[in-house]
């Protein structure tokens, strides 16, 4: 069986103007919102070459965080405990003050300078999310952290 296929220039011209019309559709149909490029400046300061966070539509990413005092650079002392409990504390302060809660929080990457930490760091994290709601998450260790953290965190939130 043989197909012969004869396509007039009209049906041709308005196939390629139907197929613009649908790819125009399909592009606008994604975020069409740009990137709002935020820093509140209630954990770094706003000098820094990094957002603090970005946000595209209703989803907030937010930059890789470590356990500093707000307001400085220096962390708290006492190992990963106590800068994994300000770490989250960080994470929920820049969450808040760009309409998020910990609630929205979807995917977490956690990075340790030592694994064997692993453990003590899930002590804490845990307890700053509700039951049955872990964000999803992935960890690895790293050889170093931007000044010595122990934990260093990025999150993504959504609504």
């Amino acid at each position: 069986m043989n197909l012969t296929f004869h396509a007039s220039k009209p049906s041709f011209a308005r196939l390629l103007g139907v197929s613009a019309f649908a790819l125009t559709l399909g592009i606008s149909a994604g975020c069409t919102t740009p990137p709002k490029y935020l820093n509140s400046g209630k954990i770094l300061p706003t000098t820094l070459p990094f957002s603090e966070a970005v946000q595209v539509g209703n989803t907030l990413y937010l930059s890789g965080q470590i356990g500093n005092i707000p307001g400085s650079l220096k962390l708290p002392s006492g190992g990963i405990k106590p800068e994994s409990k300000q770490v989250l504390d960080n994470i929920r302060t820049s969450l808040e003050a760009h309409g998020y809660s910990l609630d929205d929080v979807v995917k977490c990457t956690a990075m340790l300078a030592d694994m064997s930490e692993w453990a003590a760091f899930n002590d804490v994290y845990k307890t700053y999310f509700k039951d049955g709601r872990f964000p999803a998450r992935s960890a690895f260790g790293a050889t170093a952290l931007a000044f010595n953290a122990r934990v260093e965190l990025e999150c993504i939130a959504a609504k």
